[in-house]
């Protein structure tokens, strides 16, 4: 690349992501993640976690199957039965990586794992030289590096190393670490383990404290070449590093960090608003890089400044990092080779040609309610497709609501489920509720409502809903989200899909939840 030092970006937006409280996504939407990874140039896919259930194995199967361009990981507890699943799930990649993982702090140890230090280094020892049978490229983690003792993570990195582990991750598992006290932290351990120029070091921080990128540059200053990150710094409780932000700011302040990334940027806000799509899970607009207000001025004086020189506000162009000015990209009269191109130029290829005809359909359909299409349109309209496209026990025919002044809401459906026609009928306390009283009528799922959410996918008042519902039942939960010109049917979509979400089964292991 250059003169200076590679940082590799690591993406645990499939695996650590997904930990996101309803963040779950199918093998479908993880596949299409991963290719907009891959076109961002990511280097490093994590993409799941193969032993926590079959259909995470089947994910990091079919992603590993088809990503050519960057390695595909999967994560590992330091057991034999996870190392020989992840490896079985990477055998199809061009270049695959085990990432297998051990406590050490001493809370984790003594209660989690209730074991010595000595047999917690035994044990990542075994874990190493077992996923070394499988495959070279192996990555062992520190759970919980951020609460360690250094003396024993210099112990336990060099007897990885020395089992075979060429990636070392100091994660900062619960938020807990400052800056500061956290690059001295890789700095020592670089300095102290005597075989430490035979691997690359890497570190995962979490959002706990609000820290997660500045403790992840604070280590690059300090010899970390790994940075591990998600889109949107999506991730468990407060999230995970950005990786936007990560990128943008090595690559902004090349003043100061002697490293570059190999991310195509242009990339940045179209992966960013397909995670966003898929998740349910909105970029506030004041985010960084990706926020819809990321590149705009209100205050005067900052609006003179920018059109006299933009530089004066600016520290980067929006087009570098995939903002355009130029978002009409598809009307009504646009054809079908256009709408497919479009489609491909943002990263969504259908598998069928079914698949690709529903989505034209729709695509005519909100044209004639809209005058202007934009690609957050379309995301949202691919979205669609690929849902409607899975076994659903549920599905939406046709629904009328009555809603005015002095008058109960009112609303009447007409459903399928298992095949089989249903008209039901419900009353609320708006619209809204009256549609999901009257889906509960018929489905009486058990479901706790935990979250109800709307967002206006572009701007005008013609502007696509996309709704995001959440629900819970027995300590599951699911996200279902919608969209359409009308609030109240993206509604009714999206609590159906939540309903299918759950109707489908199946409960993810967490990578952390069962004892070592």
């Amino acid at each position: 690349m250059s003169a200076k030092d590679h940082l590799v970006i690591f993406d645990t937006t499939l695996r650590d992501g997904e930990q996101s409280p309803g963040a779950t996504m199918n093998k479908a939407e993880k596949l299409r993640i991963a290719k907009a990874l891959e076109k961002l140039r990511v280097d490093v896919i994590e993409a799941g976690f193969a032993i926590a259930s079959e259909g995470d194995f089947e994910a990091v199967k079919s992603i590993a199957e088809t990503i050519k361009e960057s390695t595909v990981c999967s994560l590992a507890r330091a057991v034999d039965v996870d190392i020989d699943r992840a490896a079985e799930a990477i055998r199809p990649a061009e270049r695959g990586r085990i990432h297998t993982f051990i406590a050490t702090s001493p809370i984790h140890m003594q209660y989690k794992l209730m074991l010595s230090p000595d047999e917690v280094i035994e044990q990542a020892v075994r874990a190493v030289k077992r996923a070394r049978s499988h495959v070279d490229d192996v990555e062992f983690s520190c759970e919980d590096a951020g609460r360690s003792e250094l003396d024993f993570l210099c112990r336990i990195i060099e007897a990885a190393i020395d089992a075979g582990a060429r990636t070392i991750n100091i994660p900062d598992t619960v938020g807990y670490a400052i800056p500061e006290q956290f690059g001295e932290t890789i700095r020592q351990i670089i300095h102290r383990v005597p075989n430490a120029d035979k691997a690359i070091f890497s570190v995962h921080c979490h959002n706990d404290l609000g820290l997660a990128v500045s403790n992840s540059l604070a280590a690059v200053m300090n010899g970390a070449r790994q940075v591990e990150c998600t889109i949107n710094g999506l991730g468990e409780r407060a999230g995970n590093a950005s990786l936007e932000e990560i990128v943008m700011a090595v690559r902004t302040r090349q003043d100061l960090f002697d490293v570059e990334t190999r991310i195509d940027a242009q990339h940045i806000v179209p992966a960013s608003r397909l995670v966003s799509t898929i998740t349910g899970f909105p970029v506030q607009p004041n985010k960084a890089i990706v926020g819809a207000n990321a590149f705009a001025h209100e205050s005067g004086i900052h609006q003179d400044g920018v059109i006299k020189h933009r530089e004066t506000y600016e520290i980067m162009r929006a087009q570098d990092v995939g903002w355009h000015t130029n978002s009409l990209v598809m009307g009504k009269h646009s054809g079908r080779n256009a709408f497919r191109t479009r489609l491909k130029e943002l990263g969504i290829e259908f598998e069928t040609e079914s698949e690709l005809n529903e989505a034209f359909s729709r695509f005519k359909a909100l044209a004639d309610l809209k005058h202007e299409i934009f690609d957050e349109d379309l995301q949202a309209i691919a979205s669609d497709t690929l849902q409607s496209e899975e076994d659903a026990r549920f599905s939406l025919v046709c629904m009328k609501v009555c809603s005015e002044t002095g008058v109960v809401p009112r609303a009447s459906l007409t459903l399928l489920m298992d095949g089989r026609e249903h008209k039901v009928e419900g009353e609320g306390s708006g619209p809204v509720d009256a549609t999901f009283r009257a889906i509960e009528s018929l489905v009486d799922s058990g479901c706790n409502l935990q979250l109800y959410s709307v967002n206006a996918i572009t701007s005008g008042t013609d502007a696509q809903g996309e709704v995001t519902v959440r629900l819970e039942r027995g300590g599951r939960i699911v996200n279902g989200v919608g969209a359409d010109t009308d609030i109240v049917i993206a509604s009714a979509k999206a609590y159906i899909e939540a309903l299918n979400q759950i109707s489908r089964g199946g409960v993810r292991q967490h990578p952390q939840a069962a004892d070592v």
